[in-house]
């Protein structure tokens, strides 16, 4: 066992001795496995590394922005509103699309689209 390991086992067992770890949220239940089966091994780190940061690839964030105003358009009554909801959710969705074409014109796309298209049956 490395030093690291052992420092870290007896940092854990010190805070259970203490009490701290008594009222955790999960306690007692398992935790749910992150699936990144979809993301490319070598960038699974970066991706989970992110998302523990709450920041959130550029078209993943548009994708929710794109979400959000058309469950807005469907509850706005109002046409001077539902106009700048439209507006908003065309510029989103461009910017959506312009950044998905960035994706697809990467090497690292290229190099799994036979891979993508096998699992889809095409």
């Amino acid at each position: 066992m490395d030093i690291l390991t052992t420092m870290a086992e007896q940092k854990i067992r010190e805070a259970i001795a203490r009490g701290d770890l008594d009222n955790l949220s999960l306690k007692g239940q398992p935790i749910a496995r992150e699936d990144f089966s979809g993301v490319p091994e070598e960038l699974r780190m970066g991706y989970k590394i992110l998302k523990n940061a709450g920041m959130l690839p550029e078209e993943l964030q548009l994708k929710g922005e794109i979400l959000t105003l058309r469950d807005l358009l469907e509850c706005c009554q109002e046409p001077q509103e539902r106009q700048k909801l439209h507006k908003k959710l065309t510029e989103k969705m461009l910017r959506f699309n312009i950044a998905m074409e960035r994706n697809f014109a990467k090497p690292v796309f290229r190099q799994y689209e036979t891979k993508i298209l096998g699992k889809l049956g095409l």
